[in-house]
């Protein structure tokens, strides 16, 4: 089975849009489905729409979910890293997007997004597998 792993620098950016390296690894694939997977333990991926404020809101939503201060008992690096290890409870560290004829059935405004909050780890691999017919 096909599978790419790609390698990202996030920056200061809570949100970063994976869409098109979907649509490329999905090109000429045929029918099946595109499993998008982070191996980090405070990642998540989520399918929004991105460009209306929605980033702006899911970053207000998250830290109210997730506060950055002390609480947490797994407390080591930046303040707040152990709303890092919540994130991926709330936003999964794995989906699935169907895909026809090479092309992700994504809906107009869908997005395929990569959720990371985590200061002190701006480097992230995205594990991509097609799972299909060819």
């Amino acid at each position: 089975m096909p599978s790419e792993l790609l390698q990202l620098e996030t920056g200061d950016r809570a949100t970063t849009d994976l869409t098109e390296a979907v649509r490329r690894f999905c090109r000429g694939r045929g029918d099946g489905v595109c499993v998008v997977f982070v191996p980090h333990a405070t990642a998540g991926l989520a399918v929004m729409e991105l460009g209306s404020g929605s980033e702006a809101d899911l970053a207000e939503l998250l830290s109210r979910l997730l506060p950055r201060d002390d609480r947490y008992v797994h407390c080591h690096g930046s303040p707040g890293h152990g709303a890092d290890h919540l994130l991926p409870v709330l936003l999964g560290p794995s989906l699935s997007v169907p895909v026809a004829d090479g092309e992700p059935l994504l809906g107009t405004w869908q997005s395929v997004v990569l959720v990371d909050l985590n200061r002190d780890n701006r480097r992230r691999q995205v594990r991509l597998t097609f799972l299909g017919d060819r």
